[in-house]
């Protein structure tokens, strides 16, 4: 993924090694509103590594590393309504302990045998599921695909409808380390509402689709990169590389650090995907930018009529027109109807608002759980989870995709002197630090890396440098991100700041283990990582995911590693939830 059209001279490293003259983090500042465009991908083995690493960086993103546990949904599928050749129900699910998603059930009558589902999430119309107007009707997608011959659930966002026992926006400081946010649990909701579907006697589980519209058009894509028991898509007006996504419920932490809607679209491959557009809103472009990037990957599969285009001249919408492409992409590609071309939406009569709420005239079940009683539930299991995982490859994976960092195959690096500038292939980061080439007596090659909060003088000025100069030991040190005379203004204002750019703190875990890369590619046969003051977590959680042992000396008896300590101290969205400190140590005592 690249960003248009600064990233690229912002971060060159040119094939002489030269460093950038500022921190690319410091100055390309992505956020929802950046033109990307899409990487190139040479071969299908290439791809499907990527893909690999984007499916578990959007569940990491998402708080569902691991999943929940898939406790009984305790469907109530109830009120009836039987009209000519559909019916419709309402319908309540227990997707978590406690908490309800409520929807319609549309089937259709007069038909046998056991039919494909679609899960149909709505996106941010004022009605939510309910919503009919001419530029979008969520009813009349429900009953015409129910006349075509599928079984489609209609499922309300987080904050619609029946579904209130959260709002649609939420998610504090507190709430991002363990997780919790609008998107994981409407991605939740979406995976639940596919087992609803697949348990369903009249639906045939191995064919299951999902087509949504704006926010629903993020659900579905996202649902789609994640659970491969989706078979057909049409995501509509929301796959786009100038607009990434408008609301909370689109953009969790980490989300998108290092890639865009696009890539992500693309994860489809090669299940049949038809991608709507309008001609009015950030889809514009889709015909020749878009549509032919993800076509791209279908290719790589030698599949590239399983993914079509279509676009509307219409605003933002999931109007007649829009359903009716997606109503005879369904048909060509689930139903091989040869007539699927000729399929019209017939008229509708929506109905009143009290046949359709699954809450009108009742109340939640009697465990339902407050917002805050949820919340606390959320971190409960998730604690569950970590004290059950105990293998070191699981945890450092998990926690490596909440740092979003890693030991890099190779840093680049510029040396003048006692000075040394840091950086990564490609990357355009920018680490100074102090050199100093040691010389053992004993002919032993160790280095001493040291962090000092204060930047790369301070850790020299310290007794810990002064001790390893003695020995011999090479010392290198390093002004981490955003300390030392690595300081510099960096423009937080974007929207959604922490869904595109890593924390400070995880940039500084990264720095450490590019300058630990450096030193073992140096030649050092014994590295010691020293984190002085609070930079002691930084090389915590650095040596965690180290590829190369370190031996750590940091002092952490300042850091608990409650929540308290991770806000003030080490803000890092989804720590808690990957492990957080138990897991660091953990993996540092196990080297």
């Amino acid at each position: 993924m690249t960003l248009k059209p600064i990233l690229a001279a912002a971060i060159a490293v040119s094939c002489f090694g030269q460093m950038p003259k500022q921190d690319s983090r410091n100055v390309v500042i992505p956020d929802t509103n950046t033109h990307y465009t899409m990487p190139a991908f040479k071969t299908r083995a290439e791809w499907e590594t990527r893909a690999g690493h984007l499916r578990k960086q959007i569940l990491s993103a998402a708080g569902l590393v691991p999943l929940p546990e898939k406790t009984p949904l305790n469907a109530q599928v109830f009120g009836r309504l039987d009209r000519e050749g559909y019916s419709i129900e309402k319908v309540l699910l227990e997707t978590l302990p406690g908490y309800y998603l409520g929807g319609n059930l549309y089937r259709p009558r007069g038909k046998q045998g056991k039919f494909p589902g679609v899960v149909s999430p709505h996106g941010h119309w004022s009605y939510g599921r309910l919503e009919h107007q001419p530029l979008g009707s969520i009813p009349a997608r429900g009953i015409s695909l129910a006349r075509q011959g599928f079984v489609v659930f209609a499922y309300d966002m987080v904050g619609y409808n029946d579904t209130l026992q959260t709002p649609h926006a939420f998610g504090d400081r507190r709430e991002q380390l363990w997780g919790f946010g609008p998107l994981g649990l409407q991605l939740w909701n979406s995976i639940r509402a596919v087992d609803f579907l697949q348990s369903l006697p009249d639906v045939d589980a191995e064919k299951i689709g999902a087509t949504g519209a704006s926010g629903g058009g993020t659900q579905t894509f996202l649902l789609s990169a994640v659970d491969d028991r989706l078979k057909y898509s049409a995501p509509v007006n929301m796959i786009s590389a100038i607009m990434q996504g408008g609301s909370p419920c689109e953009n969790a932490p980490n989300l998108r650090v290092g890639t865009f809607n696009v890539e992500i679209g693309a994860l489809m491959a090669p299940r049949p995907m038809l991608m709507v557009s309008a001609t009015g809103d950030w889809t514009k472009n889709t015909l020749r930018e878009e549509y032919p990037a993800i076509r791209s990957i279908y290719e790589l599969y030698d599949k590239a009529e399983f993914v079509k285009s279509v676009q509307i001249d219409a605003p933002h919408n999931y109007n007649q027109q829009s359903r009716e492409a997606v109503y005879r992409f369904f048909s060509w590609s689930v139903l091989a109807d040869p007539n699927a071309d000729e399929i019209k939406e017939r008229s509708i009569h929506p109905e009143m608002p009290h046949n359709m709420l699954a809450l009108h005239g009742r109340a939640l079940p009697a465990n339902a759980l407050s917002y805050a009683g949820l919340f606390e539930q959320w971190i409960a299991s998730a604690k569950r989870q970590n004290e059950a995982i105990h293998e070191p490859s699981i945890m450092r994976e998990r926690l490596a995709y909440a740092l979003l960092a890693e030991q890099p195959e190779r840093a680049v690096s510029e040396i003048s002197g006692e000075h040394v500038l840091l950086g990564r292939p490609g990357k355009g980061d920018r680490v100074p630090g102090i050199y100093l080439r040691g010389a053992d007596p004993r002919g032993e090659r160790i280095a001493a890396l040291i962090v000092h909060p204060d930047g790369a003088n301070a850790a020299r000025r310290s007794a810990t440098a002064r001790e390893a100069i003695g020995r011999g030991e090479t010392v290198l040190a390093i002004d981490a991100f955003q300390t030392g005379s690595a300081s510099a203004p960096r423009d937080r204002s974007g929207k959604f700041f922490l869904t595109f750019n890593q924390s400070d703190d995880a940039n500084r875990v990264q720095d450490i283990l590019t300058a630990v890369e450096f030193l073992r590619a140096s030649g050092a046969s014994r590295i010691r990582v020293a984190g002085l003051e609070k930079a002691a977590v930084w090389c915590l959680f650095a040596a965690a995911l180290a590829k190369t042992p370190v031996e750590l000396t940091a002092d952490l008896s300042a850091f608990r590693g409650d929540d308290s300590d991770f806000l003030a101290k080490f803000f890092v969205p989804g720590i808690e939830r990957a492990g957080g400190l138990k897991a660091a140590l953990a993996l540092t005592a196990k080297r």
